[in-house]
């Protein structure tokens, strides 16, 4: 499906701009090396998954009765925990098999399997009482709250307080001193984005969008 409309694509680019006939071996040529290569990637990174999933499932297997399963829900912003039940080694499989990119940890002297999902976005918690400000320290902050109440959910990298206070008009200044809300991913990147051109470490990649 992906060779199929980057094939697509490129007919189309040949179409718009006429290229000459003889770039096309040579466009066609690249485009399945990088399948090639991509696939090979996945061959290599599939391997890991598998073992993780087979050590895990030989475990379960051993085991007699029931047991405790968890699920840690880890957002970019927050945590959650939910309890799944009591479930025997054959349905914890299964779950396991319907979920392969979450982590399994099993604690067979508590008798409780903890699943753990990393979520790219803000749990309902985070979206209701997130904030990004400064710290004392001059770090731009990920609150729960705003900054007075100093609870800390991440530090992203420590501001340029001059160049700020010498680029941005003051109301600026103040609502970033005061925090500001942030109600999604859009806007948590949004201002990670905006902020990172005061970073004292410039030449460092700060941050990522988290996408």
């Amino acid at each position: 499906m992906i060779e199929f409309r980057l094939w697509k694509n490129l007919k189309k680019r040949l179409r718009n701009k006429r290229r000459p006939m003889w770039t096309l071996g040579a466009i066609v040529f690249s485009l399945m090396a990088a399948s090639l290569a991509l696939s090979a990637e996945n061959a290599l990174a599939a391997p890991d998954l598998a073992g993780h999933q087979s050590s895990i499932v030989k475990t379960l297997e051993k085991h007699d009765g029931p047991l405790s399963v968890k699920l840690h829900r880890v957002y970019v912003c927050g945590e959650e925990s939910k309890p799944l039940g009591r479930m025997m080694s054959k349905q914890i499989i299964e779950l396991l098999q319907a979920h392969p990119e979450w982590k399994a940890v099993i604690d067979p002297e508590q008798s409780m399997v903890h699943f753990e999902q990393t979520i790219e976005d803000m749990s309902e918690h985070c979206k209701a009482n997130a904030y990004m400000g400064v710290d004392k320290k001059g770090n731009l902050t990920l609150f729960d709250g705003v900054p007075k109440k100093e609870k800390v959910v991440r530090t992203f990298f420590q501001l340029d307080v001059r160049y700020m206070e010498s680029s941005l008009p003051q109301d600026k200044l103040d609502l970033l001193t005061k925090g500001i809300r942030i109600n999604d991913m859009d806007e948590y990147n949004s201002v990670l984005s905006t902020y990172s051109d005061y970073a004292i470490e410039q030449n460092q990649k700060v941050m990522k969008p988290a996408y």
